[in-house]
């Protein structure tokens, strides 16, 4: 017989494997040390050192609780089974390696299995949890509760349901995945251990019955899904149904009851299990234990499908009339329309109505600027450099000369990828190209003779028209483009701007960034960083040396708070002190407000959201500052008790800010999408879908420049509120009944003084049709004298780019605004070339706003030209045709030629002689 060795682990082997694990765990740990380490200094650096040590914290405490719980009991379920079915383990097996039969020992194997599957399981778990950490900190942190929205079915505080329902939920998943994987090495054990004995092979007295791990893991399981069942409960108030959302009829008559009933039943399984267990374990206990809860199942469905069918479909609206307005009621709470107003408006279509003379403020600031075309033409006059860019307008109001404008500012940042080749070097990424440099300024209606933007900020360096805005701090150190580190206070001078035949050098001498130091810190800020090959080195960086990471001011605010939901459209202010401040709204939001219908935001389902806080970063230093608005929302109260020094109350905003704050665009847009449905009120109105409605559609353009029709999106309007006596600057967006193109109404929200954060709707009346943006669009192009200067525009190497249609409320009337630009095929700078205005009954245009108006509202004819033709044509004599015929081939010839060297100006008034001949030579002799 071949001799049978008895299989060991070396002991060499073993030290050597434990000295390999060990350092494969000092070199994952070394590196996550050293990025707690660089995360540390960067928030001490903003002045959140306790904010960073207060969620890590919290982040450890979840992973270290969680891990070591789910790994006792997992170890420990391992460890009684294992001592309850020793008797059944086999000994040792012999296995075959080389041929040579070795005996391997089961028990110290399946051991250290167990050892490092509860471990692995306890890691990912607590890994998983501490994801979670927002969702536990909410609870633990839970205010008091102050409120009175309770909900109608279990009259529950509003605060259990945003901030302690995601808990027990989490926690309740927790528990049921642990209960599966106690089950499943329950089961394991009755495999390999006791299963033919439990088949009818005789027992020994004395060896316990493999039913009994078992017996205890179920038990343990339906414990925890009793649990889960009335947790459970509280989510039928989060359903979406096909009318509205939240419990039905059938839930709170039926179902609400029937899952108690079957929790009870649950609980008397996990009972009959456990009896089992210690009394007389067996198969069939397991099948008993569950019966109960599985007949009360079947007969909860049963029972509610027959109520369903045969009681609430025959009857549907009146029986679910009263849940579908605590739907209506709680929605409109969770979206905030509870707080929007609805006033009256009337559309009158006469040019009286529109009351030209008391809203010249109104009329002043309507926006002829598209920002598309804007941002086209500064990319063209203002970049000055390759290296440039403007990644986005922004619309804001500034006082100018004592009165309020309405005014856009582009925020000229610099794109490191767009840098020649031959200078992406180290130094130059690093060191020397670090920022960008001001911002352009210019009125929303304001043009030059040649269709471009009459800039009031402009220029490198900054020059300003007006003596008190003024840019003092233009480096733009943290914008939407700044995605790499930079290093600054280093020897080497930074770029700031070109001039002339040289360039402007600067130094960082703000207080942002962390301090480099000695060249320890240095080197683990480099290993961090990924720079470990050039910042120890460098004989340009020294002890005062500072980093600026996480520049992107969106990467930055989500790292100091990423339990808030921020706006991808931050916006940039210049304050009165000439710093450059960006200002970032930021949303708390929710899944789990009883009774409210789901909608898509920001990429997730949510059913409550509010703008609670308002974030300043400065462009300069980086410096930034999370402001609350809204007291009332449990969500952000509830942070502010984790973090107290995070957030800073709205009143402590420098007045020269707070003046800046507006109402978000998201937020309208999202509430605008609510309140389409639910401005509907009446539950038997509701229920019908009889006054569905949406937010208007406009003419746009897609990727490759072809017009198609798109939702409206909010626009920011400088104006006088109908009913009201002050100048606003609001967020407006019109609605349109479903499936159809007039107008039904609009919503401001409102940004000024003790109205801000309020919305208003205007409701237009129902007894007549009132002209939608798409049927303004349809008037202008059946317009003859227009859609053939448009036709005309469009040929000979250039095209028509039509701006947004504004839709502006003046007097008791509405007002549609369009501009209209003309673009070379050779030129990506669009000029403005038309405007066009209109009433419900009147159309107007003219090369410029004032001649536009002048048509609408004084009388006189519209005209493409800047200056009209004449009333009657003046007939040329015979013996002049000839020379009219050469003039008119000649002025064709010209406007060609100027057309294709995009000198569009010129290339105008060209196209108005030759129009001005062709009459002459069309008109009757006289």
């Amino acid at each position: 017989m071949p001799e049978t060795i008895v299989w060991r682990r070396p002991s060499r082997r073993r030290r050597f494997l434990l000295l390999l694990a060990l350092l494969a765990v000092v070199i994952l740990a070394g590196r996550a040390v050293l990025s707690y380490y660089v995360d540390a200094l960067w928030f001490a650096s903003l002045g959140y050192g306790d904010v960073f040590r207060k969620m890590l914290g919290i982040q450890w405490v979840v992973f270290a609780a969680f891990g070591t719980v789910s790994f006792l009991i997992l170890y420990g379920t391992f460890l009684g089974l294992k001592r309850a079915h020793l008797g059944d383990l086999p000994r040792s097996r012999t296995i075959f390696l080389g041929g040579r039969p070795m005996e391997l020992r089961v028990e110290p194997v399946l051991r250290f299995i167990a050892l490092c599957a509860s471990l692995l399981i306890a890691i990912v778990t607590g890994a998983s949890m501490a994801t979670e950490w927002p969702t536990l900190a909410r609870y633990w942190y839970a205010p008091p509760i102050t409120g009175v929205v309770v909900d109608p079915i279990f009259s529950k505080p509003l605060n259990f349901y945003l901030l302690t329902l995601p808990a027990w939920q989490l926690m309740a998943d927790w528990l049921t995945t642990l209960a599966i994987i106690i089950l499943a090495i329950a089961i394991f054990f009755f495999l390999i251990g006791g299963g033919t004995r439990a088949l009818g092979v005789r027992r020994d007295r004395y060896v316990p019955s493999p039913w009994r791990g078992i017996s205890v893991a179920f038990a343990f399981l339906l414990l925890i899904l009793a649990m889960r069942m009335y947790v459970s409960r509280f989510e039928l108030l989060l359903a979406d149904h096909t009318v509205f959302s939240g419990a039905t009829y059938t839930d709170a008559h039926v179902t609400l009851t029937g899952m108690l009933v079957v929790c009870m039943a649950l609980l008397l399984g996990a009972v009959i299990a456990a009896v089992s267990a210690v009394s007389a374990p067996r198969g069939r206990w397991l099948v008993a234990a569950i019966v109960p809860a599985a007949v009360c199942y079947l007969a909860l469905h049963v029972f509610g499908w027959y109520v369903g069918s045969f009681i609430v479909k025959p009857n549907e609206l009146v029986k679910e009339q009263p849940y579908i307005g605590y739907d209506i009621e709680l929605t409109r709470q969770a979206f905030g329309l509870d707080r929007v107003s609805q006033r009256e408006f009337s559309a009158e279509a006469t040019v009286e109505a529109a009351d030209a003379a008391n809203n010249q403020a109104t009329l002043q600031n309507i926006r002829l600027w598209d920002w598309r075309a804007l941002q086209d033409t500064l990319r063209q006059i203002q970049e000055i450099r390759t290296y440039y860019d403007f990644p986005d307008i922004d619309i804001d109001r500034y006082e100018i000369d004592g009165t309020i404008r309405q005014m856009m500012l582009a925020t000229r940042e610099l794109n490191v990828d767009k840098l020649p080749e031959s200078s992406r070097n180290w130094i130059n990424e690093k060191l020397i190209y670090t920022h960008g440099y001001g911002v352009t300024m210019n009125p929303v209606n304001g043009f030059t003779s040649e269709g471009l933007p009459t800039l009031i900020l402009s220029n490198m360096p900054v020059q300003s028209t007006v003596h008190s805005l003024t840019v003092t701090r233009p480096e733009i150190y943290f914008g939407e483009l700044t995605n790499t580190d930079v290093y600054v206070k280093t020897r080497q001078k930074e770029f700031n701007y070109p001039q002339g035949q040289t360039n402007s050098l600067t130094s960082y001498e703000g207080n942002g960034g962390i301090v480099l130091g000695g060249i320890l810190r240095r080197t683990v800020i480099a290993f961090d960083r990924g720079d470990l090959a050039k910042l120890p080195f460098s004989d340009d960086v020294n002890k005062d040396s500072r980093l600026l990471m996480r520049r992107n001011i969106e990467a930055r605010v989500s790292a100091l708070a990423p339990f808030l939901t921020y706006s991808s459209d931050p916006y940039i202010v210049v304050g009165d002190d000439g710093r450059l401040s960006w200002v970032m709204d930021a949303f708390t939001t929710s899944e789990s407000y009883p009774y409210s219908r789901h909608y898509a935001f920001n990429g997730t389902l949510i059913n409550y959201a509010r703008n609670s806080v308002k974030v300043v970063i400065d462009a300069y230093d980086g410096t930034t500052t999370f402001y609350v608005f809204d007291l009332e929302d449990p969500i952000i109260a509830a942070y502010r008790r984790v973090f107290p020094n995070l957030f800073k109350d709205a009143t402590a905003m420098p007045p020269t800010l707070r003046k800046h704050m507006r109402y978000s665009e998201l937020l309208l847009k999202l509430q605008a999408e609510v309140y389409g449905l639910y401005h509907m009120t009446d539950p038997e109105m509701f229920y019908n879908r009889e006054d569905l409605w949406t937010p208007a559609t406009e003419v746009g353009l897609n990727e490759s420049g072809e017009q198609t029709t798109e939702s409206m999106e909010p626009n920011f309007v400088l104006m006088k509120l109908p009913g009201e006596t002050g100048m606003e600057f609001v967020n407006i967006l019109p609605f349109t009944p479903a499936n159809r193109n007039n107008l039904i109404g609009w919503i401001a929200g409102r940004s000024d003084g003790p109205h801000y954060g309020t919305a208003v709707v205007y409701n237009f009346p129902k007894t007549r049709l009132i002209d939608g943006p798409l049927q303004v669009e349809a008037r202008i192009d059946q317009n003859a004298q227009l859609s053939g200067q448009l036709t005309l525009w469009n040929q000979q190497g250039s095209h028509v780019r039509r701006g947004n249609l504004l839709v502006i409320p003046t007097g008791k009337a509405l007002l549609y605004a369009e501009p209209i630009y003309l673009q070379a095929e050779r030129s990506p700078m669009p000029e403005l070339r038309l405007v066009v205005l209109a009433l419900q009954d009147r159309l107007a245009y003219g090369p410029t706003f004032e001649s536009a108006m002048a048509g609408l509202f004084g009388g006189t004819a519209s005209s493409t030209s800047a200056a009209a033709a004449p009333a009657e044509p003046v007939h040329a004599p015979a013996e002049d045709r000839s020379a009219l015929i050469a003039e008119a081939a000649k002025d064709l010839a010209d406007y060609q030629r100027l057309t294709a060297e995009g000198k569009l100006g010129e290339a105008g008034q060209k196209l108005e002689q030759l129009k001005r001949a062709i009459d002459e030579l069309n008109a009757p002799p006289r």
